[in-house]
């Protein structure tokens, strides 16, 4: 099944179901079931079957052009992201394989839409885009082994590790430069683990205005995703709803030579297979209508 979080005029954001040519609004049906998706993942094993049973006897309530696709999990309680981990994408950055897994936090205020627009910073040039994997993990888990870390996803996204280079590498640390705002867009939906299989044979694309800058298959992760869990889960409880990004290959802006940042009207699509594809528009950061501003007279 492909769990999104859709919203139009008459609905707030809630979970549906994407099917050809639109969404089930699940609420319409089960108006006892979760509307938010974090809720419907802890519960799936309550609502698995039902929903799998209206996914085959229901068509679309809605269409695609009626709704806008929030993003899947609109406010993850953890987005984590890990570095250098295809190893063209490590050549490119002239830094040595890891020989231990390198992560960072995304904070959760950086989760956008899989079409929604991504900004680019008052206080920076230097704008990225990097393809990745997602999963979403779907049980509250720790000191998950290898060999049963596939339990513990819940499904694959497409995502874009939107960076602000000179913000994140002017320190060791690189989570600011990581998580200003928008700059976690992902989806569009969440395809349940069940119908990808194994998540290490899926070819990963990227392309800014139309032009392939990006071309792997997850088939070539240093650390593959259940190594990821198995890792994570060592350190903290991973909880439903948490994003885990899964390092982007070679062919970033910054690797280039020279780089190629992008700009205002540039168009990112991410596409992996079995997934879908996301695409967001880069436009110059404007005011955000619910935060307190502070500019110089």
């Amino acid at each position: 099944m492909k769990l999104v979080t859709f919203s139009n005029e008459e609905n707030p954001p809630a979970a549906g179901l994407a099917v050809d040519g639109g969404v089930i609004n699940i609420a319409r049906h089960f108006p006892d079931a979760p509307r938010d998706t974090i809720a419907l993942i802890e519960t799936w094993s309550t609502w698995h079957e039902r929903l799998a049973s209206l996914k085959a006897s229901k068509p679309a309530d809605l269409g695609f052009d009626a709704v806008t696709l929030q993003a899947p999990v609109p406010r993850p309680g953890k987005i984590l992201g890990i570095g250098l981990n295809y190893a063209d994408h490590v050549e490119e950055s002239g830094m040595q394989r890891p020989s231990e897994q390198l992560w960072f936090a995304k904070m959760p205020t950086a989760a956008t839409g899989p079409f929604d627009p991504i900004e680019l910073p008052r206080v920076s040039e230097q704008l990225d885009y990097e393809a990745e994997l997602a999963f979403v993990i779907g049980r509250r888990c720790r000191h998950v082994p290898r060999e049963r870390a596939r339990e513990v996803i819940f499904g694959y996204c497409a995502a874009n590790d939107v960076s602000v280079r000179d913000w994140q590498l002017r320190t060791s640390q690189f989570t600011i430069g990581k998580s200003f705002d928008t700059h976690a867009p992902f989806g569009p939906w969440i395809v349940t683990a069940d119908e990808i299989g194994d998540p290490h044979t899926l070819g990963i694309r990227c392309f800014v205005n139309d032009e392939q800058r990006q071309n792997s298959n997850t088939s070539e992760l240093v650390f593959d995703c259940f190594s990821q869990v198995e890792h994570l889960s060592k350190a903290m409880t991973l909880e439903p709803g948490d994003v885990i990004l899964t390092g982007t290959p070679g062919g970033v802006g910054v690797g280039l030579r020279p780089p190629r940042w992008l700009r205002p009207r540039d168009r990112v699509r991410v596409e992996i297979d079995k997934i879908g594809a996301i695409e967001n528009t880069v436009q110059t950061e404007t005011s955000n209508d619910h935060a307190t501003q502070w500019r110089e007279a």
